[in-house]
């Protein structure tokens, strides 16, 4: 059975129940996704557009775009040091700038600029080897004096006497902020159309494999058979993986934001800041969105707790004093899949038609249209695309990590 329900107003991108069926499981498919973010919806599309692979189901646990994609702070930058990641986040975000026509869908896609703060002479050092290293890849990248912060962000605070002093920032230009729930809808939207079966309310409880490969994916609405077995699920891949004796190199942590009320037209572009650990961008509404690190300790939360919430206010004054009067409108927390080298995993495993796609950390949204795409390639072709080819699960045995930890200026 297939419903299609359409919510009052539903003409308006705000109402998202006329985009998509609601089916009921089929016996089988011929690529089964488990995840309904941001990376599960891309990956479908990507395998209908470019590779006619059109019977596929989305399985997600709760509600479409829920998870992650719904708890993010919406921040589009391809400015990382190593060639690896430049690479598949350059690819993305030149996919971003396209996304509005190829999907035919509104994503407010505000290209605002990024800029990275530097408050120490080493944090100087690293960031103009990190804008050297983007000219090197063709990714635009610029350094900033003092003043010139000043100008693009004439609210960050440049006294000299603070505690954390602004010495310069990095500037990518084209960076910027997208509406993360129009994203999802509008993947949602064009797979539907391309036959995709997205079903939401739909839990994984089990794996089968036989002879070495993947056959079928059990869940809460019945067994579903399966010729291939995409796994992206943020944090919560390890558990799926397990259910295959799979043990991946990852950790699952809370991640939190939160939000102001809103306010008028005020910060005109994204700063971040690794020193003071926080980063601030205004939404299309007037809220300030602000970020911080992830929690120290592993779990599954989506919640927030007061003393991040106090770390990260007190971090934003810091940069910010005109927001001293602004009243916190709610926050919320994520999970976060994070490896030992911060970068991500993508690629097969050593199950037959099995395939992984995880460890994003704090980086996923801004990867979203570009580890579609190049997850799709790996699952339709069952070998990785060449910017996720640096991203396999062998490096963990092979060494040849990506190593981003810090490397690029607060990995958001």
């Amino acid at each position: 059975m297939t419903t299609t329900t359409r919510a009052p107003g539903a003409d308006l991108p705000d109402h998202p129940d006329f985009l998509w069926r609601n089916p009921d499981p089929k016996p089988s498919y011929d690529v089964v996704i488990v995840g309904g973010g941001g990376h599960g919806l891309a990956t479908a599309y990507y395998l209908a557009k470019n590779h006619g692979i059109t019977n596929i189901a989305v399985l997600e646990k709760g509600w479409l775009g829920g998870g992650n994609m719904a708890r993010n702070t919406t921040i589009i930058r391809s400015n990382y040091l190593w060639d690896e990641s430049s690479g598949i986040y350059e690819h993305s975000l030149k996919l971003w700038e396209t996304m509005e026509e190829d999907l035919e869908y509104p994503i407010l896609f505000s290209q605002r600029g990024v800029v990275n703060l530097a408050h120490s002479l080493q944090d100087v050092r690293d960031s103009m080897r990190r804008v050297n290293a983007n000219k090197l890849n063709g990714i635009d990248a610029e350094w900033l004096d003092p003043q010139q912060v000043k100008e693009v962000c004439p609210i960050v605070n440049i006294d000299p006497d603070v505690r954390y002093p602004v010495h310069g920032a990095t500037y990518q230009p084209r960076a910027g902020i997208a509406k993360h729930d129009y994203v999802a809808w509008g993947y949602a939207r064009r797979a539907n159309d391309m036959g995709v079966d997205i079903i939401q309310n739909c839990e994984v409880q089990g794996l089968d494999v036989v002879d070495g490969r993947i056959a079928a994916v059990r869940t809460n609405r019945g067994t579903i058979k399966a010729g291939k077995v995409a796994l992206a699920a943020a944090g919560h891949s390890s558990v799926l993986a397990e259910m295959v004796g799979l043990r991946l190199p990852i950790q699952s942590h809370p991640l939190q934001a939160l939000v102001s009320e809103l306010l008028e037209p005020v910060h005109p572009t994204v700063v971040m800041s690794n020193a003071v650990h926080v980063y601030v961008s205004q939404a299309h509404k007037g809220e300030l969105v602000m970020g911080a690190g992830i929690d120290s300790y592993n779990g599954y939360g989506q919640r927030g707790a007061f003393h991040i919430i106090e770390r990260q206010m007190a971090a934003a004054l810091e940069l910010f004093p005109i927001f001293a009067r602004a009243h916190l409108l709610r926050s919320w927390g994520g999970i976060v899949d994070t490896t030992p080298d911060a970068s991500p995993i993508v690629g097969l495993t050593p199950i037959e038609g099995l395939y992984l796609n995880c460890g994003w950390g704090t980086g996923g949204f801004k990867a979203t249209p570009g580890v579609g795409w190049c997850f799709a390639h790996t699952v339709a072709n069952d070998s990785p695309h060449p910017y996720n080819a640096p991203f396999t699960l062998e490096r963990f045995v092979s060494g040849a990590l990506v190593d981003e930890h810090g490397a690029a200026a607060v990995a958001h």
